[in-house]
């Protein structure tokens, strides 16, 4: 029944991910309240064993149908790959606490941004070309890694949100691009997890494939609607985030 009920949360954390990212609200609190008992890294190793083979599906979905700036992003994932090993690096011998309040704050004030500019990454414009947007992705890509690793909540949404503020992406090349370096981000993390023993593989397994199936649902769906699906789930995950982060670091006893 345990290995049932979170894979089923797996489907619908992988459904969310997919389109933009916030699956870690659905998984995560799942996997805790089923494994109360459990050493949280092993809980997180588990999301992240599912999780990736999910943002790898999108991300080859999403390459079928969109224009993926190849020559920015695969360095963007090789330096958010190492950003995050570095993220979780820093967590052993620094706490993350800060953040924890923090975070609401920052996630209102995307919100509030998206919403008064309407004609955000509503049309597909990019800022820079070549070897600019090589650097701005990877940027970006070691930034939010290094989150990512170190803390972890919001990871897709904020990928997302900077692909079309800075980079000035529409939200659903946003999306695209951001699976990919979550795709490394998700595993340079596992890898850290499995390398320390936290992975209970026998569940990853089921969780995976559901993920993946959740995935590949939710990316149809963002292709078939386009940028103003996407936005619209953005703003509904953003929301959602900022009541369970502002719950966790100030209202939990």
């Amino acid at each position: 029944m345990e290995l049932l009920l979170v894979s089923l949360a797996s489907l619908c954390a992988g459904f969310v991910d997919s389109i933009v990212g916030g699956g870690g609200l659905i998984m995560v609190p799942a996997l805790f309240a089923m494994f109360p008992t459990t050493h949280p890294a092993t809980l997180f190793g588990v999301n992240k064993g599912a999780s990736v083979w999910g943002t790898a599906a999108a991300t080859l979905q999403y390459a079928r149908r969109v224009q993926m700036p190849w020559h920015a992003l695969l360095p963007a994932a090789a330096v958010g790959f190492v950003g995050s090993m570095a993220g979780a690096w820093t967590v052993t011998i620094i706490s993350p606490d800060f953040l924890r309040r923090a975070l609401p704050v920052i996630l209102l004030l995307v919100l509030a941004y998206t919403l008064a500019r309407k004609e955000l990454g509503q049309h597909h414009a990019p800022r820079f070309s070549g070897r600019r947007e090589t650097l701005a992705a990877a940027v970006l890509g070691g930034t939010i890694g290094f989150y990512d690793g170190f803390f972890g909540p919001g990871t897709g949404s904020f990928f997302v949100f900077l692909f079309v503020r800075w980079l000035g992406y529409d939200f659903l090349h946003a999306s695209a691009s951001a699976k990919l370096i979550n795709t490394a981000t998700n595993l340079a993390a596992l890898m850290l997890f499995a390398w320390k023993g936290h992975v209970w593989w026998h569940f990853v397994l089921a969780m995976a494939v559901a993920n993946v199936v959740g995935s590949l649902l939710g990316t149809r769906l963002a292709l078939k609607h386009g940028s103003g699906f996407v936005r619209i789930a953005f703003i509904v995950v953003v929301s959602a985030l900022i009541l369970k982060t502002t719950y966790d670091a100030w209202l939990r006893t």
